[in-house]
């Protein structure tokens, strides 16, 4: 038993007797599979080797994943058995072991990591929400960070994810993850080191979009990250008690920030309307886990 302060919040839980702020209490994975709707240099034609884990230092309102971030829902597992998963995900030709929601596990996901003999890159896929003393532990860990960049105002970060200093938190980390892999590296198409940040454009938050695009334009080297600007948004959990985002983009919200993105010169990954479908959702039947 060990108090936990990997996250942001720092709240100190004694894992895995009692759970943190997060949600998490011991090792939960809720799947592990091949996935081919992350970004064309993730998931390549065998797909990216997707790991969901349990819990979440964030409380957005419209999470695709809420069963997994707020409800806890997964499979209690071995750091043993984690490192075969990673193994096993290897086996099949996956491009990568793309670790989703990773942030309460990276102590059992480094000792993983120690044990599998793996020669493909690792994804630290998350909600930017990082604290930086955890993100340094990881330096001879990941070779790719896959970060949200979700808001930069305090209110609307507070309104829609539960924590005003997201932010400032997320600019922090972004940084860091930047300083461990300043360079995009690829290999047939595939990425093998680098950063991608993602931002999803919200319904009636056209202004909050065009705002984190011109701060990271501001504030960060574009040339040294892929901006992912995601469509794909689709009203679900809690989002029908918030009017303003409880509907899908229009084409002229999701274009007009796409024309901006492209005007500062972002080299970007663009979505289609059409990937906002509850489709697109994996079933977190703890296949593979």
């Amino acid at each position: 038993m060990s108090k936990c302060y990997l996250c942001p919040h720092k709240c100190g839980a004694d894992r895995p007797s009692s759970r943190g702020i997060c949600g998490a209490d011991t090792l939960r994975v809720a799947l592990a599979a091949p996935h081919y709707f992350e970004e064309p240099c993730l998931s390549g034609q065998n797909g990216a080797g997707t790991v969901f884990f349990s819990g979440c230092p964030l409380s957005c309102v419209f999470c695709q994943n809420h069963e997994l971030s707020q409800d806890n829902r997964g499979k209690v597992i071995t750091v043993g058995r984690l490192a075969e998963i990673f193994s096993e995900l290897q086996e099949k030709g996956c491009h990568n072991i793309d670790l989703v929601s990773p942030t309460p596990y990276v102590k059992e996901i480094k000792e993983a990591l120690g044990i599998a003999k793996l020669h493909i890159p690792v994804v630290y896929n998350s909600s930017g929400y990082e604290r930086v003393k955890t993100l340094q532990s990881l330096e001879d860990h990941v070779d790719i960070y896959l970060p949200d960049f979700k808001y930069v105002t305090k209110e609307t970060a507070e309104k829609y994810s539960g924590y005003p200093d997201y932010p400032a938190v997320a600019a922090e980390a972004l940084s860091e993850m930047l300083r461990q892999q300043p360079e995009r590296v690829y290999e047939n198409g595939i990425m093998k080191k680098g950063v991608i940040v993602r931002h999803l454009v919200l319904p009636s938050n056209r202004a909050e979009s065009i705002a984190v695009l011109d701060f990271l334009h501001k504030n960060f080297d574009i040339k040294k990250f892929t901006l992912s600007l995601l469509a794909q948004y689709t009203p679900m959990y809690k989002a029908a008690g918030y009017k303003e985002i409880n509907r899908t983009l229009t084409k002229f919200e999701y274009n007009s920030v796409a024309a901006h993105a492209e005007k500062l010169g972002f080299e970007c990954y663009y979505q289609q309307i059409s990937s906002a479908d509850e489709k697109y959702t994996p079933v977190f039947d703890f296949s593979g886990v």
